[in-house]
C-alpha cells in the first residue's frame, strides 16, 4: 500500500498544539490533572484511536488511525502514527517522545519535526496521560488547555461500558463530549456499537 507523508503534519500538530491552544485563549474551569504515575515500558506498543476532538492535522484521515510506541536505548520513545486516507493510501508520521520529570511521569512531550530542530521548544507538544485503566487497555490523552483530546485502546473494539465510564470521567473534568468524534477502525466495524458521546 502506498505510504504518504501527509499525516506527518502531525509533526507540526503535536509540536504546535500548546502554542495554538494558548493563542485561542481557552480557559478551563480547573487545571487539568494527569494520572499519578505512568509505567512507560508497559505503555509501549500499539494503541488504536477510538475517538478524538477533530483537529486540522488529521483532516485527511478517514479511519484506521493507530499509534505505535517503542522505547529506544536512549530512553526516548519512537512514535509511529498511521491512518488511512480517503483514497485508501496509508499516511504515516514518525516522531519521538520524551518524559518530562521523573521516570514514572505521565507528562510527555512529542515532536515530529526533524531532529536538528529538537532544541526549539515550539516543536515539542504536550502529551498528558489523564486517564488510564489499571490494565493499560484504555487511555485518554490531552494537554493543559483541553483543546485536544484522544481516546486510545489496545484493541480496535472498545468495551462499551468501559468507554461510557471514561466519558463520564472526562465530562466531570470539563471536557465537551459533544466535540468528541468516533474513529472508524476497519477491524472493529462489524462489532462497534454506538454509545453516547459519539456523533451519528
Amino acid at each position: 500500500m502506498k505510504i504518504k507523508t501527509t499525516f506527518a503534519m502531525l509533526a507540526c500538530a503535536l509540536g504546535l498544539q500548546s502554542g495554538l491552544a494558548a493563542a485561542e485563549g481557552t480557559i478551563a474551569a480547573e487545571p487539568l490533572q494527569t494520572i499519578a504515575t505512568l509505567d512507560v515500558p508497559r505503555y509501549m506498543g500499539t494503541w488504536y484511536e477510538i475517538a478524538k476532538y477533530p483537529n486540522w492535522f488529521q483532516k485527511k484521515c478517514v479511519g484506521d488511525t493507530r499509534a505505535d510506541y517503542s522505547l529506544q536505548p536512549s530512553g526516548q520513545i519512537q512514535v509511529i502514527n498511521r491512518c488511512r486516507e480517503e483514497d485508501g493510501s496509508l499516511s504515516e508520521a514518525v516522531g519521538q517522545a520524551r518524559q518530562i520529570g521523573p521516570a514514572d511521569s505521565p507528562r510527555l512531550e512529542v515532536r515530529f519535526a526533524p531532529a536538528w530542530l529538537s532544541f526549539l521548544p515550539m516543536v515539542w507538544g504536550d502529551y498528558w496521560v489523564i486517564d488510564l485503566d489499571p490494565g493499560y487497555q484504555l487511555v485518554a490523552v490531552s494537554e493543559p488547555s483541553r483543546d485536544y483530546l484522544w481516546v486510545l485502546s489496545r484493541t480496535p473494539v472498545v468495551d462499551a461500558q468501559a468507554y461510557e465510564r471514561l466519558l463520564e470521567r472526562l465530562r466531570a473534568r470539563g471536557f465537551d463530549l459533544a466535540r468528541l468524534e468516533r474513529t472508524l477502525q476497519s477491524d472493529a466495524a462489524a462489532n462497534a456499537a454506538p454509545v453516547s458521546g459519539e456523533r451519528q
